[in-house]
């Protein structure tokens, strides 16, 4: 779960994260490119819908300043066609806000996201994965890994911290599908009922004291600390994070399946913590990169001097294969350390839901393996589909069998 959507970028030189040339190819799970980009402190890159041109930030300490450094800003992009095509600002979207104003924002929610919620949530969790598994057994393989499970499983548990109630389930998750998947009429409407919902659900929970996302920003507008809009652009980006985890699950797992030492590992409780920090660096929770910061001053960023007013992206997934940082990067090495991945992100604007994919990405790591003995793909893997023009990206299958 993040707060960043996903904006696709052209320009001269290596190719960019989340462009045609990046495209994930077999059993490969990362977009960026095999062609090493970690050329120079930052990389001139042109805008789409001829907007001009932008820098790119790729190596590890260039991403971790800018993303730490309030003179880059994150208030100060208004143009919706530089962030992605269902990304426009809307008031209380924490993407879009500055401290300390994302604070005010972020603290209406933070409750619901907290270790103590997790520590909570974590054998509801466990409950909603054993019953999909419990599924998966009863009717025996070969199944779909990702339709029975990994699917579901993110869109359950996210739908349970944020409060949609069983009813509606389907019809969010529906909505979320559509706003995700390219650009178009139907991405735009969905967008627009989303809303109308999240607005109406909110208003429905004034007087709540439920510890669920809807139900705390319910509480907080009717004691006038937000408003009803605010607390609506709050919740809809945590509401689609959920969806993205799903693109991620199928990508680490489409690797773990064409790599049987390191489900072996998986199956090993001490060893598991290092190999799941190892694949949250390795496979990326996106494609391409997340809004642009505009820069408040002129900014020297490691020899490079960034002009006030220029905007500025970062790629997460090309710090994490820096080589400075992450000797032989473009390898999985399980027990990898130090590992201080940016998985997550870094700065104000780190992923508001961290713990919680964390919590989820474990459990799968745990259960799968050990309840599902010699999980392995059913086909081979040049003939597993994958998910193109989304941003949750990844297999649209993994066909599986086990003993």
């Amino acid at each position: 779960m993040t707060e960043e959507t996903t904006t696709t970028l052209t320009g001269q030189g290596p190719p960019v994260p989340g462009s045609a040339a990046c495209a994930p190819d077999g059993t490969e799970a990362d977009p960026v490119p095999a062609e090493p980009i970690h050329v120079g402190p930052l990389t001139r890159i042109r805008l789409p819908h001829g907007e001009g041109v932008a820098w790119l930030a790729t190596r590890y300490e260039d991403v971790r300043l800018i993303t730490g450094d309030p003179r880059f800003s994150r208030a100060e992009v208004t143009d919706r066609r530089a962030s992605g095509p269902h990304a426009g600002p809307r008031p209380g979207s924490l993407a879009w806000a500055d401290p300390p104003e994302h604070d005010r924002l972020s603290k209406q929610v933070a409750g619901a996201f907290s270790a103590a919620a997790m520590k909570r949530m974590r054998p509801r969790a466990r409950r909603v994965l054993g019953a999909l598994v419990d599924g998966l057994l009863a009717d025996g393989p070969p199944a779909d890994l990702l339709t029975r499970v990994l699917e579901p499983f993110p869109v359950i548990v996210v739908s349970e911290v944020m409060g949609v109630p069983v009813a509606d389930r389907e019809q969010v998750h529906s909505w979320a599908r559509r706003i995700l998947a390219p650009d178009g009429p139907a991405g735009e409407e969905a967008e627009r009922r989303l809303y109308d919902w999240i607005a109406q659900t909110i208003r429905g929970r004034a007087h709540s004291t439920g510890d669920d996302v809807y139900s705390l920003l319910g509480a907080a507008v009717s004691r006038g600390e937000i408003d009803e809009e605010e607390a609506a652009g709050l919740a809809g980006p945590l509401q689609l994070a959920g969806e993205t985890v799903t693109g991620f699950c199928g990508r680490m797992f489409l690797l773990l399946l064409t790599r049987p030492e390191l489900m072996e590992r998986a199956r090993d409780a001490e060893r598991r913590g290092p190999l799941l920090d190892e694949l949250l660096r390795y496979v990326p929770h996106r494609g391409g990169t997340g809004p642009a910061r505009v820069a408040l001053d002129d900014v020297d960023v490691h020899g490079v001097r960034v002009a006030r007013g220029d905007r500025v992206y970062v790629s997460y997934p090309a710090a994490c294969r820096d080589p400075a940082v992450f000797p032989d990067p473009d390898r999985v090495y399980p027990a990898r350390a130090p590992n201080p991945h940016l998985a997550f992100g870094n700065g104000p604007h780190s992923c508001t839901g961290a713990l919680l994919a964390r919590m989820q990405t474990d459990l799968l790591v745990d259960t799968l393996p050990r309840r599902l003995p010699g999980l392995r793909l059913a086909v081979p893997p040049d003939e597993i589909p994958r998910r193109d023009g989304t941003a949750g990206g990844g297999p649209r299958a993994l066909p599986c069998r086990w003993d």
